[in-house]
């Protein structure tokens, strides 16, 4: 039996070192080699300054700005350090609640409102929106920086992204690439 013991005991030493290490290791490495922009957070920098990452929503509430999805992350939402979602149900009356006054904040007359601006994502911090949901706020954006309604809206569309692949999830919009893009835009 004694000689089992250590066997086994051998055995989880060279596991742990293996899994719990040299694997690490080795991955960090081929990773920062050959993706060192995804490898450290696919940053977004403007002016030699990190101003945010592709893969994290920030919140932008100023009528000049595309909004993106609620966040359910944190206190004030959109915080990374919090991500996840509310874990309501359909049948919550305070997520429906929740979902009745975004309703009432972003609702055009007779226009159906995209289901992503009034719903946050699992994680809460969702970088995409859908194009429907970008279009949908092109007047307001328009509006607010005195800009044609149809030049915003063919900003959208110049900043759609295809599913992955060409295979994997629906087209998207990010955020904050399209506000970069909106920044850049002077007034008609």
């Amino acid at each position: 039996m004694p000689g089992l013991i250590r066997s086994t005991t051998c055995y989880l030493g060279l596991m742990t070192v293996l899994t719990g290490l040299v694997y690490p290791l080795a991955v960090t490495a081929v990773a920062q080699s050959a993706f060192p922009r995804q490898a450290n957070g696919s940053p977004v920098v403007l002016d030699g300054a990190v101003i945010g990452s592709e893969l994290i929503g920030q919140s932008f509430t100023g009528p000049g700005y595309f909004h993106p999805r609620p966040s359910a992350a944190g206190a004030d939402g959109y915080d990374a350090m919090a991500s996840g979602g509310s874990n309501l149900g359909v049948t919550s009356q305070s997520a429906n609640q929740t979902i009745t006054t975004r309703l009432q904040a972003v609702r055009i007359p007779s226009t159906r409102v995209p289901i992503d601006l009034v719903t946050a994502s699992g994680s809460g911090l969702d970088p995409h929106l859908s194009p429907e949901a970008a279009l949908y706020q092109a007047g307001r954006v328009a509006a607010a920086r005195q800009l044609r309604r149809e030049r915003v809206e063919q900003l959208v569309r110049d900043h759609v992204e295809g599913p992955t692949a060409g295979l994997l999830g629906a087209p998207r919009v990010n955020v904050l690439r399209l506000n970069l893009a909106l920044d850049a835009q002077t007034a008609d």
